[in-house]
């Protein structure tokens, strides 16, 4: 093989492996564009926010994001006026909530909207009452404990043990002076040999 056709052979497997390189990013939620009437405008003191299933973010689940600065459509408001109600293709229904904090709302009366009805939470384990039955505690009738005096208590003596020294003796303190005077004589007696 020359070397031209490797060159070309090397060349095309390199753009071959280029064009075919996938990169699978997050892509933000679609946005519709806002149709006439009442619209928010999402704040941008974050960056995204969550679009909802309903007016809570405890009960509902989250259904997409919108970017900061996107403008939807709005639908409606809850009850109490802390989320609103925007039109949200990707959501069920074709809608979707926002918490009213998070964005600013054109000027106008927004109706109240019903909230959808909350989702069934998943099914949650049971206990299976062979092993919990194997927990179960019954307590027995049994007679409380009766009061048992303590046994007498017999408090030794000792004698006092004889000492190793008797009154006649040395005294030890003196036996201790003496070996350091003769340590003291010893020392000085190798300087002077020295």
């Amino acid at each position: 093989m020359t070397r031209l056709q490797f060159q070309t052979i090397l060349f095309l497997c390199l753009l071959l492996a280029s064009s075919s390189t996938v990169v699978l990013a997050q892509q933000p939620t679609e946005t519709p564009a806002p149709s006439t009437g009442m619209f928010i405008t999402v704040l941008f003191d974050e960056p995204q926010i969550n679009v909802r299933m309903g007016p809570s973010s405890t009960v509902y689940p989250v259904v997409g994001t919108l970017l900061a600065g996107t403008t939807v459509p709005a639908l409606g408001r809850s009850p109490g006026g802390d989320w609103v109600q925007i039109e949200f293709p990707s959501a069920p229904n074709g809608k979707g909530w926002v918490y009213a904090a998070l964005v600013s709302v054109s000027p106008g009366t927004l109706r109240i909207m019903e909230p959808p009805p909350t989702p069934i939470p998943p099914p949650t384990s049971t206990i299976d009452p062979t092993l919990a039955a194997q927990f179960i505690v019954v307590p027995t009738s049994t007679r409380p404990p009766t009061f048992t005096p303590p046994p007498s208590l017999t408090v030794p003596t000792y004698a006092q043990p004889k000492s190793l020294f008797s009154e006649n003796s040395v005294p030890l303190a003196s036996i201790i002076i003496a070996f350091a005077v003769l340590g003291v004589i010893g020392f000085l007696l190798s300087l002077v040999r020295r």
